[in-house]
C-alpha cells in the first residue's frame, strides 16, 4: 500500500515541474528575474544617492593629491598661475577635504587669508593626456606650433564640452598666455581644464554672471573657484543664516526673489537658454547679502548641449528624463524631443520654494492672506504637468508676491 502512494507521489511531484529540464528552465526564469529585481534597485538607489559609491574623502589622501600636483609642477609637467603659491610660497594651504565623488575632488583651502575651493574632475594629471597634435609640438618647446591650430584644438572642446562656437578672443582664461620655458605643461594643463566641462563653463561665464562663483586660478588640472557655504536640506532654511542681519522670514523671501533673478538671467541673458538639470540645494550657495550663487554647475548646459543630451531614443516618457530636465517621447519614431519641456523656473519652484512655502512662513508679520496666495503659487508653478508657456506670467506673480511679503516684514519693523 505504502508503495503504490509512493508510486502515485512521484507523478504528483512530476506534474507539479514537468520534466526535469522544464524545472531547471523555471528556476534559471526565476534567478534571473530576482537578479533584475536588484539591479534596478540599486540604480534607482545610485540616481537618488549617487554619493553611495563614492570613495572616502580623507585629509591623508588630499595631501597625496596635492603633493602629487607639485611633483608634476617642478618636474615642468603642469603650470598654472597658483602653482607657485600651492607648492613653491605656501600662500595656498589645503585646509580640509570636503568630498569626492565619481572621480571628482573638491577641497578646501586658504589662499592668501581667504577660504577657496579647489576642484577637478579627476584625482591624477596623467588622466588628462593630450592629443598627439599637442605632444609633437610640445616636446619642441612648441616653437612650430601655430596659434590657430591650438585655437581649432581648444576650440573643439569648447564645443564638446557645451555646444557652442566660440572666437578666439571669447577664450579668456583657457588662453594659455605667452611661450616660454613653461609651455610644454602650459599646454598639457590648458588640455586637462578644457576637459572639464565645469570649468570650460565657468570661464565662459567668468565676470558676466553675479549667479556664479568667479574662477580664482589655476594650477595644473586643478582650479579654485571662491569658497561659500553649501545649502543642505538639513538647515532649517536649506542655507545657512548663522549671523544674518535679518529674521528668517526675511531672509527666505530675500532668497526666494535672488533664486528668481537666477532663473531670469539663466534663461535671457545669454546668447542660448543655461538650462539646470540638477537642482537641490547643496548645488547652490548664498553671499552675505543674499545673492544665490550656482556653485556646482556640472549639470548646467546651454541650449545646443542640452537638445543633444535630450534627443535619445525611447519608449515612453520616461526615457526622456535627464535628471531635472524633461522631454516627450515620440512614439512614432521612438525618439526624445529635442526640446525640454519643463523649466529652471518650475525646478526651482518644486525643489526649493515648496520647502520654504507649502506650509505658513516663521512670521505673524506677513498677512495670513499672503501667505496663502505664495503657497498657492508655488504648488502651482512646482507642477511638471502645468502649461510651461504660462512660465513668464508665473515669474512675475511670483516676484509680485515676495516683495509683497518683504514689504509687509520692512513695515513690521518700524
Amino acid at each position: 500500500m505504502a508503495q503504490t502512494a509512493g508510486a502515485r507521489g512521484r507523478p504528483g511531484q512530476c506534474g507539479r515541474c514537468g520534466r526535469r529540464w522544464r524545472c531547471g528552465r523555471r528556476a534559471l526564469v526565476a534567478c534571473v528575474a530576482w537578479t533584475v529585481v536588484w539591479v534596478l534597485a540599486a540604480a534607482l538607489l545610485l540616481r537618488a544617492h549617487p554619493g553611495v559609491l563614492s570613495e572616502r574623502c580623507t585629509d591623508e589622501k588630499s595631501r597625496r593629491i596635492l603633493a602629487a600636483l607639485c611633483r608634476d609642477y617642478q618636474g615642468g609637467a603642469l603650470a598654472g598661475d597658483l602653482c607657485e603659491d600651492l607648492c613653491v610660497a605656501g600662500r595656498l594651504r589645503y585646509r580640509r577635504c570636503l568630498y569626492y565623488e565619481r572621480g571628482k575632488k573638491v577641497l578646501q583651502a586658504d589662499w592668501r587669508g581667504r577660504p577657496v575651493i579647489l576642484k577637478s574632475k579627476e584625482e591624477a594629471f596623467s588622466s588628462f593626456r593630450p592629443p598627439g597634435l599637442m605632444e609633437d609640438q610640445a616636446e619642441d618647446g612648441g616653437q612650430g606650433f601655430l596659434e590657430a591650430e591650438l585655437l581649432l584644438l581648444v576650440a573643439g572642446e569648447v564645443k564638446s564640452a557645451l555646444g557652442l562656437e566660440l572666437a578666439a578672443g571669447s577664450l579668456g582664461p583657457l588662453w594659455p598666455g605667452r611661450r616660454g620655458a613653461r609651455w610644454r605643461g602650459q599646454l598639457a594643463s590648458l588640455w586637462s581644464l578644457v576637459q572639464q566641462e565645469e570649468f570650460v563653463l565657468l570661464s565662459m561665464l567668468h565676470g558676466l554672471s553675479p549667479h556664479a562663483p568667479p574662477l580664482l586660478g589655476s594650477c595644473g588640472h586643478f582650479y579654485a573657484v571662491e569658497y561659500l557655504a553649501a545649502g543642505s536640506p538639513h538647515h532649517r532654511a536649506l542655507f545657512p543664516l548663522e549671523g544674518a542681519s535679518r529674521g528668517q522670514a526675511q531672509a527666505v523671501s530675500d532668497m526666494a526673489l535672488s533664486f528668481l533673478d537666477l532663473v531670469r538671467h539663466f534663461d535671457n541673458d545669454f546668447s542660448h537658454r543655461l538650462h539646470l538639470c540638477d537642482v537641490k540645494p547643496e548645488n547652490f550657495a548664498i553671499r552675505r547679502d543674499f545673492t544665490v550663487v550656482a556653485i556646482d554647475v556640472d549639470m548646467a548646459f546651454f541650449e545646443p548641449k542640452m537638445r543633444e543630451i535630450l534627443e535619445q531614443n525611447c519608449t515612453g516618457d520616461e526615457d526622456c528624463n535627464f535628471f531635472d530636465c524633461f522631454s516627450k517621447c515620440d512614439l512614432r519614431v521612438n525618439k526624445c524631443g529635442a526640446r525640454r519641456v519643463n523649466s529652471n523656473l518650475q525646478v526651482v519652484c518644486d525643489k526649493i520654494f515648496r520647502h520654504w512655502f507649502s506650509s505658513t512662513l516663521q512670521s505673524s508679520a506677513i498677512s495670513f492672506q499672503l501667505q496663502r496666495q505664495l503657497r498657492e503659487a508655488v504648488q502651482e508653478c512646482a507642477d511638471p504637468g502645468g502649461p510651461q508657456r504660462a512660465a513668464p506670467t508665473m515669474f512675475w506673480r511670483l516676484q509680485r508676491l515676495l516683495q509683497a511679503a518683504l514689504r509687509e516684514l520692512r513695515e513690521a519693523e518700524k
